[in-house]
């Protein structure tokens, strides 16, 4: 175990606060001594950004052994630190709820969800309740004394489909080397609009829209991004395609399949109005309420066993709806034999 690793081992272990009333008291450990008091807070309260805790200073919300505390003042080891945080959602947005997972596989090391669309991954923005970072931790607390509540890759919200969760810090070290290493497959169901014919890639990069800065976009400036599809079917203007990662920038699939003209159905940043189908197929595809995009299959190394393992589940509900419908209109317009 690295240095670094060994110090977020420690901080998870024995230097988690202790929420006593809205209070948090913590105890400055030795291998803390020398630093800044913002800085020992930092390590010692990693979900915390150091200017929140140089504000909570300023506030007078922070103290050492009773007294007002400063945020350039050095700590030794062995102070008792009492921190009052505001009231905020950012604040309570770890907080354990009982939300149903539906839970694929789960062992020592790890935990395999098919997360269903509308679910946020990570709390953020005005999502601070309610996403699977609190129904992990209330469904396995040690995920309490994890990074991220062992989350190590995310789905946009209205993704369905799989992702795996690191249930302790040596799993999460390695299933995030296989995301860096590229050695995590992923797999993808993707229902994009026009018709694709053959098999292909997209390997150009992806960075922040120029603009529109909600919006990821193909730029010379971005990071390499390269996402390889198949040709499944063909209906009535749509094309099923399966679309395999071997990057995992934001938006990546979207972004990709939106850049050689074939958005995906149902997207609401990067989706065309369709053209050349029929009135009826334009309707339905129009109102699809989100992304036609599913994480179909996941495979990786089993962080303790070292085995290939691998998952797949079947299309959700909405998807396999919306594709049986277009595969009657596409038979109603076949040309007759």
């Amino acid at each position: 175990m690295t240095a670094k690793n060994e110090l977020s081992y420690y901080n998870a272990k024995f230097s988690r606060p202790r929420p006593t009333e809205n209070i948090i008291e913590l105890i400055i450990p030795q291998n803390c001594a020398g630093l800044r008091l913002d800085q020992a807070l930092a390590q010692l309260l990693p979900d915390q950004s150091r200017t929140r805790l140089q504000g909570w200073i300023l506030k007078r919300r922070i103290t050492i052994d009773d007294l007002e505390a400063n945020s350039k003042e050095k700590v030794w080891g062995g102070e008792k630190i009492k921190i009052k945080p505001p009231q905020h959602p950012t604040e309570t947005a770890y907080a354990a709820e009982a939300i149903k997972l539906d839970i694929v596989y789960e062992d020592q090391a790890l935990i395999v969800i098919n997360k269903p669309a509308g679910m946020v991954v990570h709390p953020g923005n005005d999502n601070w309740h309610g996403t699977l970072l609190n129904g992990l931790l209330h469904h396995a607390a040690q995920l309490n004394g994890i990074p991220r509540a062992g989350i190590v890759h995310r789905l946009d919200k209205n993704t369905s489909g799989l992702l795996v969760v690191a249930k302790t810090l040596e799993a999460q070290t390695s299933l995030v080397r296989q995301l860096q290493n590229r050695t995590m497959k992923r797999d993808y169901f993707a229902l994009v609009l026009g018709r694709v014919t053959i098999d292909g890639w997209v390997n150009t990069p992806i960075g922040r829209h120029p603009i529109q800065r909600v919006k990821m976009a193909v730029t010379k400036n971005g990071k390499e991004a390269c996402t390889h599809y198949l040709v499944i079917e063909q209906l009535c203007g749509c094309t099923l395609l399966q679309c395999s990662l071997e990057t995992g920038r934001t938006h990546q699939i979207r972004v990709h399949m939106h850049s050689i003209g074939h958005p995906l159905i149902g997207d609401p940043i990067y989706s065309n109005k369709p053209r050349k189908v029929a009135h009826e197929v334009r309707r339905l595809v129009m109102n699809f309420p989100r992304q036609a995009l599913h994480a179909q299959r996941l495979e990786l190394t089993h962080p303790k066993t070292g085995q290939t393992v691998m998952w797949e589940t079947g299309l959700p509900e909405d998807l396999e709806k919306l594709l049986l419908t277009l595969r009657q209109y596409h038979e109603n317009y076949l040309p007759s034999k």
